[in-house]
């Protein structure tokens, strides 16, 4: 059996909506069904009925994402019912596996023509409550936030492991020493890059704003903040000597991302020239507290598998769950020119709607290896719980 190529025709994202902003009122079902549309209306020459397979990443699944959101986005955004959908989680990394899963499926042959995306809502992600453990409880029950981070944690689990995630960054920037400073000076970078991005009409060829919402631009970029002003916000998980600020770290966020994956055949049926073409991909564990280093191995053996060093790149899409946490993958990559990481600006400034981040990064890589017209880019991003998963496009 041959492998087949497996190229990206097309990427689409809605803005970022910040937490109870200008998306909060859009279902998260709603939201994977207007990427999806909007992906299949910018290839008129491809009848959706092709479609072998809708991947999509979701890291709640608790609420309106029902279960298996990749087949009501299917099904809300008027494609033919005979094109399926499966739902995918590898929590921040679900986007980003969704694509990596229907490449798969399209190399082996399995499908022809995918789509691979992820959403998020956060602003909607549900309170849950455990079932008692009798009936008729006398005492109060408690609600369980799914909007980020553990909940109904596992007593098994070692403490350790079981930290949250900013203590977890905290944790990074005690290991490499990482100042409060440098992670300002990074969080002002990403929004200085994202804010210029924007107004260059970087971001245009991708983004498709959801209708009736007033949102046209990522909207948690900050174009006014300072050193000064990142510097008098308090730490948010260490009182006393914390240096992980709400400032440095990327928000809650909503929104949706989707790409368009063929074959040689799927590529005749869109009549388009691709965007850039798939080639390796790598995920790796590392333990929990650690997980914002997860990129650091996965990166290095996708490049490995590619046959390409960090000197190959043109571009590097790196989530920014946390400066602290960008900062120390960047200080394990010593022969990564930083230069080349998030030239459009991070999650810090646009945002981590966990489900849809992944399909963001590898979308964002392929715009730009089609603006630059060749080379090798790679998409990486931490995982909560301990991994990293990172994938190579060539053009």
């Amino acid at each position: 059996m041959s492998i087949r190529d497996v190229y990206i025709v097309d990427a689409v994202r809605t803005p970022i909506g910040k937490f109870g902003g200008a998306l909060s009122s859009v279902r998260p079902d709603d939201l994977a069904a207007h990427v999806v549309r909007a992906l299949v209306d910018r290839s008129p020459a491809l009848d959706p009925a092709r479609v072998d397979d809708v991947y999509f990443g979701d890291a709640n699944g608790a609420g309106e994402d029902n279960r298996d959101v990749a087949r009501m986005a299917v099904l809300l955004a008027g494609l033919p019912v005979t094109v399926p959908g499966v739902t995918v989680n590898r929590l921040c990394g679900s986007g980003l596996e969704a694509v990596i899963q229907a490449a798969r499926a399209v190399a082996l042959g399995d499908a022809s023509v995918a789509i691979a995306g992820g959403v998020e809502s956060m602003s909607r992600a549900p309170w849950v409550l455990q079932k008692p453990e009798r009936a008729f409880p006398a005492g109060h029950q408690q609600l369980h936030s799914t909007t980020l981070g553990w909940r109904m944690t596992n007593p098994r689990m070692p403490a350790e492991w079981t930290v949250s995630l900013g203590e977890g960054a905290e944790l990074i920037a005690d290991k490499h020493g990482i100042t409060r400073e440098r992670q300002d000076a990074f969080a002002l970078a990403s929004h200085r890059k994202a804010a210029e991005a924007w107004a260059k009409g970087l971001h245009d060829d991708e983004v498709v704003p959801y209708p009736d919402a007033d949102l046209t631009r990522d909207e948690s970029i900050r174009d006014d903040t300072s050193i000064e002003a990142l510097a008098r916000l308090k730490p948010s998980f260490r009182p006393e000597g914390g240096t992980v600020t709400a400032g440095n770290s990327s928000p809650l966020n909503d929104g949706a991302a989707a790409l368009l994956l063929v074959d040689e055949e799927g590529l005749r049926a869109t009549g388009r020239e691709p965007l850039a073409r798939i080639r390796t991909s790598a995920v790796t564990g590392i333990e929990p507290q650690l997980f914002g280093l997860g990129p650091v191995e996965a990166v290095r053996r996708a490049l490995d598998r590619a046959g390409r060093s960090f000197a190959d790149l043109r571009t590097f899409e790196l989530n920014e769950a946390f400066a602290a946490q960008a900062l120390g993958c960047l200080a394990e990559w010593p022969e990564l020119d930083p230069e080349i990481v998030n030239p459009r600006g991070g999650a810090v400034a646009i945002g981590h709607p966990l489900g849809a981040s992944g399909a963001r990064l590898a979308g964002s890589v392929a715009h730009q290896l089609a603006a630059a017209g060749s080379g090798t880019g790679l998409a990486a991003l931490c995982i909560g719980v301990g991994q990293g998963l990172a994938l190579v496009l060539e053009r």
